[in-house]
């Protein structure tokens, strides 16, 4: 019997993934990341990217299948799955996967959502095909290069390998067999989009559709393309012109990545943010906010302020348009704010202008450390206050809490889901939305929760 290829190896996994029980740990893992994302999607309806994924699923009307978060929307799982995937990134407290360079949550959770309301799934079946989707997303980026992939090619890691875990969220609660995943990859190494130049974009709303909205949307389509009867062809990742060739530098090791499926988890090693702003900013946020709180440092007795980030992140958050990815800007307003960055602090571009904020962000140096090249995935930082009065303050950071190697508990990440949904929902339904996420797999259903996100 001839050996399996690397897609008939990735399709019989994905066919058979609800059949097999996740470690607890992982289980216990992708609750964290249900609800970090569902707390992303609620609050995002009420930002400018998902106010106008919304208004656009309202006016496309279709079947009532799947709900959109933070709205009275039911629209098509396809639909919802890209209306919630938009909703999902434009806050900026959504999860990464550092090695990958993607932000897995942000497409794949609306898509199980989305799927797993319309095909009435249990919770295990959600949690499983969650977990799956941020294996396969990782193991598809990884290949395209992952940390390394920025400036290489131009095709962005952060919607492409999302989109192929979403297809395979979508493809296990659709219930398609191995031929079947495999007619739904083709279909996405078709729809396989998104460049960087989401760097340009300045309010957010490119960046969430090609982040979060595209990469759902496309890998659901897939998913029930196949489920309608549509076929394709069975092997994208070989032959003339396949998908792994034209996208992906790092292809031979795929295949042995697929082979550690089942064995090595990767949303154990998925960052969640404590703050709403980008993860290169995490650091930084943490060191600031101890040091003003700490010594309770007034703007007035800082001289400079001195950040120090890993080349790559520096690049990404220096001096942007949009607030919550503009490190210059989160220094100055956690200095004005008495060492707290908060949601709404984060959401404010009216802020960007205002004076004392501007004096404040011309007194932000921003370096990149060369001695931090290679560490994207801890996300350390270092940040010093020069003082009038000749002191300098100093706090580094090795490890921003949230990432794989100083994760947060299951109470953290329960406290910053009710402070996250309760400003939208209230308090008692945000912590029913936590109760039930905490108690998935033990009775609820998607439909369930689902109905708890609706406004």
């Amino acid at each position: 019997m001839a050996e399996q290829t690397t897609i008939e190896k990735l399709a019989d996994y994905v066919a058979t993934a609800l059949s097999r029980p996740l470690p607890p740990e992982v289980t216990e893992k992708t609750k964290h990341h249900l609800l970090d994302t569902v707390a992303a999607m609620v609050t995002g309806a009420h930002l400018k990217p998902g106010e106008l994924a919304i208004a656009f699923a309202r006016s496309q009307g279709g079947v009532a299948e799947s709900t959109i978060a933070g709205s009275d929307v039911v629209t098509t799982a396809i639909m919802a799955a890209m209306a919630n995937g938009m909703l999902a990134h434009s806050d900026e407290t959504d999860d990464s996967h550092a090695p990958s360079l993607t932000h897995p949550g942000c497409a794949i959770v609306p898509a199980a959502l989305a799927v797993a309301e319309r095909e009435d799934a249990d919770g295990d079946a959600l949690l499983r095909s969650i977990a799956l989707g941020y294996d396969v997303s990782s193991r598809i980026a990884r290949a395209m290069g992952g940390i390394s992939a920025r400036g290489m090619h131009g095709h962005a890691t952060h919607a492409i390998g999302p989109m192929f875990g979403a297809t395979a969220t979508a493809s296990a609660l659709a219930g398609l067999d191995p031929r079947g995943v495999r007619y739904a990859l083709a279909f996405t190494a078709q729809q396989a989009s998104g460049i960087t130049s989401w760097q340009r974009d300045s309010e957010h709303v490119e960046k969430s559709f090609v982040f979060g909205g595209m990469g759902a949307r496309n890998g659901v389509t897939s998913a029930l393309f196949v489920q309608s009867g549509m076929t394709g062809e069975e092997d994208t990742f070989s032959g003339d012109w396949n998908f792994l060739d034209l996208f992906c530098p790092e292809r031979d090791k795929l295949d042995g990545w697929v082979d550690q499926l089942g064995s090595d988890y990767e949303i154990l090693i998925t960052n969640i943010k404590k703050y709403a702003v980008g993860s290169p900013i995490q650091a930084a946020a943490e060191a600031m906010t101890t040091l003003v709180s700490q010594h309770r440092l007034q703007p007035e007795a800082v001289r400079e302020i001195e950040v120090l980030l890993p080349p790559q992140g520096s690049r990404i958050v220096n001096a942007r348009a949009m607030p919550d990815v503009n490190l210059q800007y989160c220094m100055a307003v956690i200095l004005l704010d008495g060492g707290v960055l908060t949601f709404e602090s984060t959401h404010t571009y009216e802020r960007l202008s205002a004076p004392d904020v501007r004096d404040l962000m011309a007194r932000v140096r921003l370096e990149p450390n060369p001695k931090f090249a290679g560490m994207e995935r801890q996300r350390p930082a270092t940040v010093r206050l020069h003082l009038h009065d000749g002191q300098t303050l100093e706090l580094h950071v090795p490890a921003v809490h949230g990432t794989a190697d100083e994760p947060m508990t299951h109470d953290e990440v329960g406290a910053k889901a009710l402070d996250l949904l309760g400003g939208v929902l209230g308090a008692s339904r945000a912590q029913a939305v936590v109760d039930t996420a905490w108690g998935m797999g033990a009775g609820a259903s998607a439909r369930d929760f689902a109905s708890l996100l609706r406004s």
